[in-house]
């Protein structure tokens, strides 16, 4: 049985370092198969985009416009991703995925455009780390860029050439400023004829030489008329071809047509249809299978021919090439979105909606487009008419063997569309290629990678940096021991976790390259991280609880209050992710714990103490947490907030034009006895004294 090496060490790749990988290979080399494999074996947290509707139902995953919310029309870079539908908001959920994504796979990327990847990385920037390509978040581009190219029109080139050298993926900005290397599937499945491999190499490599072209066009058969046990489909390059050849086919079969109308349910959109809405078939007419058989039976597959033996509304029979008999039922296709599981955390494939249809298509001819992906035994190719790179290419590719071409043209050289864009991409390229030296290096560095940045603290102490200006510039009069906890507590942080835990980081990484081959299961490496673990969990936990505690405070400014509670807020997510992504480390540190671990922690609420459900109450306190720094008497506090609110309520007024919380303090704290103590309390004027003095005063005398 043959070992696909490259495919192992792709998988490698993906699966155990932090790299970005660009799969490619020729036709029938088994690029498919691979990303079925690292669905069901990778651990880590991904998602499967195309860029067409059909290519996506056949990855298993979704289109690059619908997830990320994406326009059709042009992207132009370097606008910081203002476009009008990246304005739009992003559901909750998707926020969630995107901040917790590992692995972006993006499945036949020849035909992705420059602009769209772009745009891609606009936005993971904007959820995950503005300042790395898409985020941050690992690539895999899987597709054979000798193949279709991506679609654009005239006016839309128009606008993007002063951006982009071509239209090719490989030309995106954001692409460029990411590292990333390239593994070629050599083994080809499809096709074991050596002289038709060969023949299709020298095309794909531009080795177009004489001998190729006279190979070639001894499949050229003048007025060919193929018989209908033998299935042979046409490929052509344009829709309005095929159709028309379909239609003339079907229209002169003898017999009843049978119309079967799919059975959609939910949400599942028209450019995304495996087949007809509604499909029209007779008795005697070539079908094309669209889907594997879900059956164990396994009789067909996405591309075979066959020709419909008998037919009735409730029943299809298909005989293919070998004459057997297929008893054909309806298939389901799914169409699926990505969520979060509620208990797991992870992300999952949700069926949003479904498409029930016999899976089969008339198929005496096909676009090349189309055909992509697709296995023929007998195909009839009519590419005359060519327009793109990698036409001709792709509809050879689609057959097992030279002997099942048939030429409906004679290819001549100028059909043979070449880019030189390409090929000083592939030339590029070979340099990119890793071997398992540079795997085990990847790998040991993005374990080291991972260690180390759990014991990074530079984004808490910019959160707490930024928090204590915003409390000092709002509360330096109203709370001032409040004031002073974020100075000091930020001064002391910085000395005792994120100045500790730069040192730390500087240990372990010197630990983990003294035992370069056996780093992830070294005892003495685990003993050192769980330490360290254990530090750092007491430190954040000593720091951030009396903290954000006191931070509970009233704020009657409406400005102040919101710019209080957003700083807050972020301070108390920093702190939390780091506090919970450490716990779950304690026991092991492992690459797939870490991401695990840091994920979940990304994806839940922000703690209740600091994130509400209006701005308005986002810091309002109870007696639980009350801020006891600046507020000596807290029953009495709240006494008279209860006092306040239930006055501005009877007079339909703001709380602060009854009371200021300054004043509310100040009574708290000082607990007067006379007018004359009211009137020295700041925010305590003779009005407030004639209006609701003898209230306060009583208020005052009970409590105490």
């Amino acid at each position: 049985m043959y070992t696909n090496v490259e495919s192992d060490l792709a998988l490698n790749f993906i699966q155990y370092t932090g790299t970005n990988l660009f799969l490619t290979g020729k036709a029938g080399t088994g690029k498919t198969t691979f990303l079925k494999k690292l669905k069901e074996l990778s651990p880590k947290r991904m998602i499967v985009v195309a860029p067409t509707g059909v290519a996506a139902i056949n990855a298993g995953g979704v289109t690059i416009h619908s997830f990320f919310q994406l326009p059709f029309g042009p992207y132009i870079p370097n606008n910081n991703g203002n476009t009008n539908q990246q304005q739009n908001k992003f559901s909750k959920e998707k926020i969630n995925i995107i901040r917790s994504l590992d692995l972006l796979v993006i499945d036949e990327i020849s035909m992705v455009r420059a602009d769209l990847l772009d745009a891609v990385s606009d936005i993971l920037r904007r959820f995950k780390d503005h300042n790395k390509p898409f985020g941050g978040i690992q690539l895999l581009l899987i597709g054979d860029i000798q193949q279709l190219a991506p679609v654009i029109k005239e006016e839309e080139w128009n606008l993007l050439k002063e951006h982009y050298a071509s239209t090719f993926f490989f030309d995106s900005k954001a692409l460029a400023e990411s590292n990333y290397l390239c593994i070629e599937l050599t083994h080809v499945y499809r096709q074991d004829d050596d002289t038709f491999i060969q023949l299709l190499n020298n095309i794909r490599e531009n080795h177009f030489d004489d001998n190729t072209l006279n190979l070639l066009n001894q499949r050229y058969i003048p007025n060919f008329q193929p018989k209908d046990k033998d299935g042979y489909i046409t490929l052509t390059t344009h829709n309005y071809l095929a159709q028309q050849i379909n239609n003339k086919k079907l229209d002169e079969l003898p017999g009843q047509l049978y119309t079967f109308t799919a059975e959609i349910k939910d949400d599942f959109p028209a450019y995304s249809y495996p087949t007809e809405e509604t499909l029209e078939l007779k008795c005697g007419a070539q079908v094309m299978f669209v889907k594997n058989d879900s059956s164990t039976g396994r009789r067909y597959y996405n591309g075979k021919i066959g020709k419909i033996v008998f037919i009735n509304n409730n029943k299809i029979i298909v005989s293919d090439e070998s004459g057997h008999e297929i008893n054909v039922e309806k298939e389901k296709w799914n169409n699926i979105i990505y969520t979060i599981d509620n208990e797991s955390k992870e992300i999952t494939e949700t069926i949003s909606g479904t498409f029930c249809q016999y899976p089969l298509k008339t198929a005496w001819a096909i676009t090349i487009h189309k055909s992509q992906g697709l296995t023929f035994e007998h195909a009839i190719i009519d590419a005359g008419a060519a327009f793109s790179h990698g036409q001709v290419y792709v509809a050879l590719s689609r057959c097992k063997a030279l002997e099942g071409v048939v030429l409906s043209n004679p290819i001549t050289r100028n059909g043979i569309i070449n880019d030189y864009r390409i090929q000083d991409f592939i030339s590029s390229i070979n340099q990119k290629r890793p071997d398992n030296k540079q795997f085990q290096e990847a790998q040991r560095n993005y374990f080291l990678k991972l260690a180390t940045e759990l014991f990074l603290f530079g984004s808490i102490q910019l959160r707490l940096q930024y928090a204590s200006q915003v409390i000092f510039h709002y509360l330096q009069k109203l709370y001032p021991e409040l004031c002073n906890l974020y100075a000091t507590t930020k001064e002391q942080f910085r000395t005792n976790v994120t100045e500790v835990g730069e040192r730390f980081r500087q240990q372990l990484t010197r630990l983990i390259s003294e035992y370069p081959n056996n780093y992830q299961e070294n005892k003495i490496i685990q003993e050192r991280i769980q330490k360290g673990i254990a530090y750092f969990i007491d430190e954040n936990t000593k720091y951030s609880v009396p903290l954000l505690k006191a931070s509970h405070i009233e704020v009657d400014n409406k400005e102040a209050r919101k710019s209080i509670t957003r700083a807050v807020d972020s301070l108390a997510e920093e702190f939390r992710i780091k506090i919970q992504t450490l716990k779950a480390c304690q026991d092991e540190f492992s690459v797939i714990r870490y991401l695990t671990a840091k994920a979940k922690a990304s994806m839940e609420q922000t703690s209740r103490i600091t994130r509400k459900k209006s701005e308005k109450v986002s810091l309002k306190e109870d007696e639980s947490t009350v801020n006891t720094t600046d507020i000596k008497n807290a029953t009495l506090y709240f006494q008279l907030q209860k006092w306040r609110k239930e006055k501005a309520a009877a007079k339909e007024l703001p709380v602060y034009t009854i009371l200021q919380q300054k004043a509310i303090i100040g009574i708290s704290n000082v607990l007067p006895s006379s007018n004359k103590e009211l009137l020295s309390i700041p925010g305590i004027g003779k009005k407030i004294i004639e209006v609701y003095g003898d209230e306060l005063l009583k208020i005052v005398s009970q409590y105490k």
